[in-house]
């Protein structure tokens, strides 16, 4: 049986990233042969990797990445299971390369995504794989953004748990952050009124009908009633129609109109958003798992 020495296991960990004791494992059980033992670190990272798929994973990061030419871009989200791993750092090295790649490169979605090749040779998705093992959370790459444009780009991150993304042409730099943090803030579905989903607008209408209609008031009262709640909503669901966090007296459109500048869309990325939490009583499932040890201890044959 091979010699595995201290140096054999440290190359194998920064080849992997995983820890010492598994490195030295590895390498005991493939006789010190490095490509094997690498080789049955992935194997065993993948099968680890399976058995967390099914964990819920809604915490994470968002990372963003403009490219040098200013006119490509990406925010991606990288969910995991609780708030310690989200601040891991190979767990955000990991989005904000996985940001950069994306802001380089046009992929079509997400599993494409997952098997793309980074400029280390790793696939995208054994990379994740390597995490999990190392981690021991599931971790997803749930979705991404990428924006081209002619005109200009600007990001913003409120820590690593909400990030927006701004098109916009005309104005400068400053106006770019600023849009792009009102969008973080005031969380805007879309830029203006035609973008809003007409199912939506119609279930909205829809309720605010049935409201009206129980104040007894004449229909054509009722109809300027839905139709003034109307105009309040779509005010408050669209960037154009919000007052300006940083000057709430003017709406944003205005302020566009003032720096002669438009917005072309944006992305806006909330981790976890929409995701189903698990909920439940953490003192009463460590309580269970105690008393089925206990049943276990007494079924044992003695």
């Amino acid at each position: 049986m091979a010699d595995i020495t201290a140096q054999m296991v440290k190359t194998l960990r920064e080849t992997t990233g995983l820890g010492m004791m598994e490195c030295k494992k590895a390498l005991a059980e493939t006789d010190g042969d490095m490509k094997a033992a690498e080789d049955l670190l992935r194997i065993r990272s993948g099968a680890k990797a399976g058995k967390a798929a099914g964990r819920i994973a809604a915490e994470g990061v968002v990372a963003a990445c403009i490219a040098d030419d200013g006119r490509h871009g990406a925010l991606v989200e990288v969910n995991c299971e609780t708030d310690f791993v989200s601040r891991n750092e190979d767990f955000i090295d990991f989005a904000r390369n996985l940001a950069q790649w994306v802001a380089g490169n046009d992929v079509a979605d997400i599993a494409a995504l997952s098997a793309a090749i980074l400029p280390g040779g790793e696939t995208v998705d054994g990379l994740r794989q390597g995490l999990v093992m190392k981690l021991g959370e599931n971790i997803s790459v749930r979705r991404f953004a990428r924006h081209v444009t002619e005109g200009n780009l600007a990001f913003y991150l409120h820590g690593t748990r909400i990030g927006v993304m701004v098109d916009y042409t005309g104005g400068d730099e400053a106006l770019g952050r600023d849009l792009a943090m009102h969008i973080a803030a005031s969380k805007p579905l879309c830029v203006s009124r035609d973008q809003v989903s007409p199912d939506l607008l119609e279930r909205e209408r829809q309720i605010y009908t049935a409201q009206a209609a129980e104040s007894g008031k004449p229909a054509d009262i009722v109809a300027r009633m839905v139709e003034g709640r109307i105009a309040k909503y779509l005010a408050e669901v669209t960037l154009l129609g919000q007052p300006f966090v940083k000057d709430p007296d003017r709406v944003v459109e205005k302020l566009l109109a003032e720096k002669s500048a438009t917005v072309k869309g944006f992305t806006l990325f909330v981790v976890g958003e929409g995701i189903e939490k698990k909920s439940g009583d953490f003192a009463a499932e460590v309580m269970a798992q105690v008393n089925q040890v206990k049943v276990d201890q007494v079924s044992q044959p003695g």
